[in-house]
């Protein structure tokens, strides 16, 4: 190792595969001044003993984008670098034993033909015909994409390695960072040792790239890493006569993968109870080590095998291997800088996907980097996703053991976790609970999902067609279009932004006018500079110098560190209160009138206008009433103090007996039925406002702000693509998110949310269609379908809400 230098524009931590094609990536983005450092030796963690499956799909338009980037360029690489990569697109076949497992595999053969990804759906003789040592009696089908692959991850590794040095990077080996500095919030370099000595390399950026090593990085620097390392088996046969070059296979009804490389064949396998690993730290001369042997926690799944592909019974075995990979609480990787710290960037935790998800994560990580702006959506991946809490060993150890198996698992529509469950609950969970609230889980947040009635099992029966729950949700449902309904939304983030300054600060990074009356509550999205939504969010003026803002709970720390990083010279205090207050929802035409039991405060439209919020007096307590709607009707959300929300609750229960509990699906049922947009899934920050249809809530007149400038330009230009809300009436239907739009013959898009419309009576979706240079009257002339699972099915297209369009309900 030569002499390292003393200052870098980036210094990458961690030399496995995420660290070199984040290297890779800087540098041919024309960073010549970057520096990789490598405790041991490059790839010596896990990377060195991936299983190099190269599969192109994933479970959205953008992470599928990333997946296929990565596969191109590992094509690319050995022409470049003169590095072997053993890179060889055989296909691959994933084999479905269930009718369910087929239906899920055609769901993703549609997303496929979506990005365009080359994909044939099979039957059990053409699987056999592909792959001859497989047995298929009992397969349903299975789908084949011929340029997914395998490669030599090392060797992938080496050769992105090679690619930085060419165009400048130092690359170094036996050097251990000790510290991240900081001044100022920000990362200023990093402490390191070597069998020389100690030493400094300041820098503008550094890079997290420490795989399983990179929690307790991290965490020395108060930044929030949630993973947690496995133990992953998978076994090599000895050679097999005959063997050949095969498509890579899945077989996840039995948590299994094979491999056929080199005349041999390796089974791996993602069981569906994981052995945790590492919780007490990681030994600091770890390098290309193997864990112990547990041939009795293997033993089921090669048992399958043999039976899955006799071969198996006969074939020596030349390794059995296991070795630690990091997962993550989710099974999505982390990318993107924290929000603890400015110019720290994170690229770990992918969850045994990681030769597969690297190449993509590197490109995608050297634009965020160089430009300022993420290339495209990544809130999938992103590091402001992951909650405090959740880098807690306990939480951790248990959530991994979990998310392993759930690679392979079933994935169907709105699967819940079973472990690292009751973090974080509201004062309300007792109540809902012993009322037959079943729960899901959002950032730690136990939320009722849906309300079990007397003597019907509280808990949820998967299906891809109508679950268990789907006559609970529609009793929900209409009891909040005809009566009224309760809805526990404590989950909300809440920040408070308070100071003199606070008004300036928020018109600039809100598109809409924010210097209002105090009382007023005005919907808003904060963009960025090409128009894209980072935020959507309602704003309430509490008095001159105080704002209260509303935000989805899975976004607060997204949405905290977007805010801190803008405030610059505002005189502004921004402060998490979500804790402070519980949210209590009274939904329904007959809300003014149970509202009235509980308070003597006015409730008229006079006496409390819709857009305005009031402190009132409930039960023998106090509220913050803000009259607004995600559900399209009249209706409050009750902000009352944590400490009285269970006393309010009680006073309206006893009230208002008719009242109806609502869970969230019944949330989302009706604000898709209003064409209210979900940020993550109809709205992202690549998605501009105003081809997303919320022009309305933009005032270009107000000086300037965050993203005015592109919204000018795209009136000046007009839409490229308008979102439309489609309406199925075909009750076979159901949509959930990713099923293809079908304009006049052709797929054009995705479905970006989906849910049963029990008002309009059927399923409704969302999603964008190409517009350029059409009018809405073009838009509408044609003829649509949702295309499900290889199935189409006739649409009625609207650009307005399909329910009361006019929004008077929520004004009556």
């Amino acid at each position: 190792m030569g002499d390292l230098p003393r200052q870098a524009r980036a210094v990458i931590i961690g030399g496995g595969i995420s660290g070199c094609s984040v290297a890779y990536h800087l540098a041919k983005a024309g960073w010549t001044d970057i520096v990789l450092l490598e405790r041991r030796k490059l790839t010596s963690g896990t990377t060195w003993h991936a299983a190099g499956l190269i599969g192109q799909l994933r479970a959205s338009a953008n992470m599928t984008r990333l997946a296929r980037y990565s596969a191109g360029l590992y094509v690319g690489l050995e022409a470049e670098t003169g590095i072997a990569t053993g890179m060889r697109q055989v296909g691959s076949i994933s084999v479905a034993l269930t009718a369910a497992r087929m239906e899920e595999l055609r769901r993703q053969a549609t997303m496929a033909r979506i990005f365009d990804v080359d994909v044939q759906e099979i039957s059990p003789s053409e699987i056999k015909a592909m792959y001859p040592h497989l047995e298929v009696g009992d397969a349903v089908g299975g789908v084949h994409l011929p340029l997914d692959g395998q490669c030599d991850p090392a060797n992938i590794a080496m050769a992105l390695a090679k690619g930085a040095r060419m165009r400048g990077a130092v690359i170094a080996e036996g050097v251990k960072v000790t510290r991240v500095t900081t001044a100022n919030g920000r990362a200023t370099g990093v402490d390191y040792e070597t069998a020389e000595g100690p030493g400094h390399i300041a820098a503008d950026v550094v890079v997290n790239c420490g795989g399983m090593w990179g929690r307790d990085l991290a965490a020395q620097n108060g930044v929030t890493v949630p993973l947690h390392a496995c133990e992953h088996f998978y076994l090599v046969t000895e050679p097999i006569e005959g063997l050949g070059h095969l498509p890579v296979l899945r077989v996840p009804d039995e948590c299994a993968y094979y491999k056929s490389d080199a005349g041999k064949m390796m089974l791996g396998a993602f069981e569906p109870k994981a052995k945790p690993w590492g919780m007490a730290g990681i030994r600091d001369d770890f390098e290309f080590d193997t864990l112990p042997e547990d041939w009795d926690h293997f033993q089921p799944i090669l048992e399958a095998a043999m039976n899955r592909m006799p071969l198996f019974e006969t074939a020596g075995i030349h390794t059995f291997f296991n070795g630690p990979e990091s997962f993550t609480p989710d099974d999505r990787y982390y990318l993107g800088e924290a929000p603890e710290l400015g110019g720290y960037w994170v690229a770990a935790g992918y969850n045994s996907i990681g030769i597969a998800s690297s190449g993509g994560a590197g490109m995608a990580l050297a634009e965020w980097i160089t430009t300022g702006e993420a290339p495209f959506d990544l809130w999938e991946v992103d590091i402001r996703r992951a909650q405090p809490f959740q880098k807690n060993r306990r939480y951790l150890k248990e959530r991994v053991s979990e998310t392993l198996g759930l690679l392979y698992a079933d994935h169907y529509p709105y699967r819940q976790v079973a472990t690292s469950r009751g973090v974080r609950r509201t004062p309300l969970h007792e109540h809902l609970k012993a009322r037959g609230a079943v729960f899901g889980e959002v950032a730690g947040w136990e939320r009722a999902n849906w309300f079990a009635n007397p003597g019907q099992s509280a808990a949820y029966e998967y299906a891809w067609g109508r679950q268990n729950w789907f006559d609970n949700q529609k009793a929900e449902h209409l009891a909040v279009r005809s009566g009224v309904g309760f809805f526990d939304m404590t989950s909300f983030g809440k920040i408070r932004v308070e100071g003199p300054g606070a008004v300036a600060f928020l018109n600039r990074v809100c598109a809409a006018e924010l210097d209002v009356a105090a009382g007023r509550i005005v919907y808003t999205q904060m963009l960025n500079a090409k128009g894209g939504i980072e935020s959507d969010l309602t704003v309430t003026r509490l008095s001159e110098t105080s704002y209260l803002l509303v935000v989805p709970g899975a976004t607060l720390q997204r949405d905290l560190a977007w805010l801190r990083r803008h405030l610059g010279t505002d005189f502004a205090v921004i402060t998490d209160v979500t804790a402070a207050e519980a949210v209590l929802c009274i939904m329904g035409p007959q809300a003014r009138e149970v509202m009235s039991r509980v308070s003597p405060n006015d409730f008229s439209n006079a006496g409390h206008p819709f857009g305005r919020a009031k402190e009132i007096e409930i039960g023998m307590g106090l509220a913050r009433a803000h009259r607004v709607s995600y559900v399209g009707e009249l209706g409050w959300e009750l902000y009352v103090s944590s400490d009285q929300a269970a006393h309010v609750f009680e006073a309206l229960i006893e009230a208002a007996p008719e009242m109806k509990l609502c869970g969230i699906h019944t949330l989302d049922s009706c604000r898709i039925e209003k064409a209210y947009r979900h940020w993550g899934h109809d709205i992202t920050d690549e998605d501009h406002v105003l081809e997303a249809g919320l022009g309305f809530a933009v005032k270009t007149t107000k000086p300037a702000f965050i993203g005015r400038e592109a919204v000018l330009a795209k009136q000046e230009a007009g839409l490229s693509r308008r979102m439309v809300q489609f309406l199925v009436r075909d009750p076979e239907a159901m949509i959930y998110h990713n099923e293809a739009i079908v304009r006049d013959g052709q797929i054009v898009g995705p479905v970006t949310s989906g849910a049963y419309g029990h008002h309009l009576g059927g399923a409704v979706a969302m999603g964008y269609v190409p517009c350029a240079g059409q009018s809405e009257a073009d838009v509408l002339a044609s003829r649509y379908e949702i295309e499900i699972a290889g199935r189409r099915f006739a649409a009625e297209a609207s650009l307005v809400p399909m329910y009361d369009p006019t929004s008077q309900r929520m004004r009556m």
